[in-house]
């Protein structure tokens, strides 16, 4: 049970990495909090249920996909967004209401237009056999969403530390006022970390369906709370310590559904709690900066 334990705990680990790990790449370049991001995660598997069993497409178009068109639905929405947030006196605050507001709009729109019942995948539209791991077995459903969002988490790092835009955008994470008087275009390289962002969740948003079970509308919600307690796990503005934030999570949930099932959903947020009481920047974190 143990090893069974560990071995689906690493496996959700890496899933739950990949669902924070777009809303704390926005907040670590923006300081913005994005309360749509697990909305965002909806629409990516409202768009999986679409493609995957309306057009029959295999997994890796379905990524490539949900990920561009998501990208580039981003850019605009920055654009028409979060300058306005730069300017006001507390930007933070004043986020929290605005991308709170927008998760309302999209919930509410999507309920109108789709309905309110709960969907879900066939696993066997991911085809492959159980697989091995730790000396268990896992489906392999949860073994390629674990794969594909390793992955991602690779192209993260790519991005931040292997191209000259991740260079820039490191720049700003650092300090948004020097990155500006060495000629760095702002608003340019924000937008593509939040596009970025928004490919992120529409790509953990196409694994919902067979990690979580099922998804509604109103999924959007319980997943901005998961992802905020990974990524303060590992560390609020740092998007590489949310990896470190997924594992813990996950092993510490699995964990707690193998020995104490009825406690499961608390022991992950008591994690939260002592890392915060212990080290409130997170495990990997750092003073944050002021605006």
């Amino acid at each position: 049970m143990l090893a069974y334990a560990l071995a689906t705990g690493i496996i959700f680990g890496l899933y739950f990495a990949l669902v924070g790990v777009g809303m704390n790449l926005v907040f670590g370049v923006m300081r913005i909090v994005n309360l749509a991001h697990g909305d965002f995660i909806m629409l990516g598997a409202l768009g999986a249920f679409w493609l995957f069993r309306g057009l029959g497409l295999p997994p890796s178009a379905v990524v490539a996909i949900s990920f561009a068109v998501f990208f580039l639905l981003g850019l605009p929405l920055y654009y028409l967004l979060v300058p306005r947030l730069f300017r006001a006196a507390e930007p933070e605050m004043l986020s929290l209401i605005l991308f709170f507001g927008l998760s309302q709009v999209i919930e509410a729109a999507v309920a109108m237009l789709f309905g309110n019942a709960e969907r879900s995948i066939p696993s066997r539209l991911l085809g492959g056999g159980p697989v091995p791991l730790l000396g268990q077995t896992v489906p392999f459903a949860w073994a390629y969403a674990a794969g594909i969002s390793l992955l991602m988490l690779a192209g993260v790092y790519l991005y931040l530390y292997q191209s000259r835009i991740g260079r820039q955008t490191r720049a700003i994470m650092a300090q948004r006022e020097e990155a500006l008087a060495i000629g760095v275009d702002i608003h340019r390289i924000c937008a593509i970390a939040f596009g970025v962002g928004a490919g992120l969740a529409a790509v953990a948003g196409v694994f919902a369906p067979f990690m979580l079970g099922s998804f509604t509308p109103s999924i959007g919600i319980p997943l901005d709370l998961t992802s905020f307690a990974v990524i303060v796990i590992g560390s609020l503005g740092n998007p590489l310590g949310t990896l470190l934030g997924g594992m813990i999570f996950g092993v510490s949930l699995m964990l707690m559904r193998t020995y104490l099932s009825s406690f499961a959903d608390l022991l992950p947020n008591l994690v939260l709690i002592g890392v915060l009481l212990v080290r409130p920047t997170g495990l990997l974190g750092r003073a944050v900066r002021h605006a």
